[in-house]
Formats: C-alpha cells, structure tokens, sequence
C-alpha cells in the first residue's frame, strides 16, 4: 500500500471535520492587490503584443537565406499565443480550481 493510500485511509477514518475556510486578503489589501494584478496582466499583455511584432519580423527577415530565423519567429507565435493565454486567464482559473 502506498503512502498516499494509507495518509488518505487516516483522514477518512478521523474523527471531526477538518477546517478549510476561503482565502481572504489581509486588511487594506484588497485594492492594492487588484490594482497589481490588472497591472501584471497589462505588462502581459503588451509583452504579448510585442512578442507577436517581434515574431513577424523575424519571419519577413528570414524569408531569403534565412529559413532558420523564419522558422523560429513562427514558431515563436505559438509559445506568444499561449503565454498571453495563460496571463489572462489566470485570475479566473486559480479561483475555479480552489475554490476562492
């Protein structure tokens, strides 16, 4: 049996509930917070923006004699893609998952 069986075995066999109360935000924290995390996903945005410019780029300066750098600055739209993906939906999926 392994040792994550047997932890979970002990905590269905205990007696009582145990506490599992919501994240909260300390006192005065909750506006300044919200101000950083609208301006991280700002600064990821624009990252973004960037990053997508950047990759078109190096595809228009590959074109000729360069098949490498073109190669990159495609694939690079992908890796761009998925980084402004997960910036924006991070503050709505960290509350689905744990419940905040």
């Amino acid at each position: 049996m392994s040792l994550i069986h047997t932890a979970h075995d002990m905590i269905t066999l205990a007696d009582g509930d145990f506490p599992n109360p919501k994240p909260s935000a300390p006192p005065g924290m909750e506006k300044v917070f919200g101000g950083w995390v609208g301006w991280a996903k700002w600064i990821a945005v624009m990252s973004g923006i960037l990053g997508l410019i950047a990759c078109g780029i190096m595809m228009m300066l590959g074109r000729r004699n360069r098949s490498h750098l073109a190669a990159e600055g495609a694939s690079g739209i992908v890796w761009v893609i998925a980084g402004i993906s997960v910036a924006s939906l991070a503050g709505g999926a960290v509350p689905m998952f744990f419940g905040a």
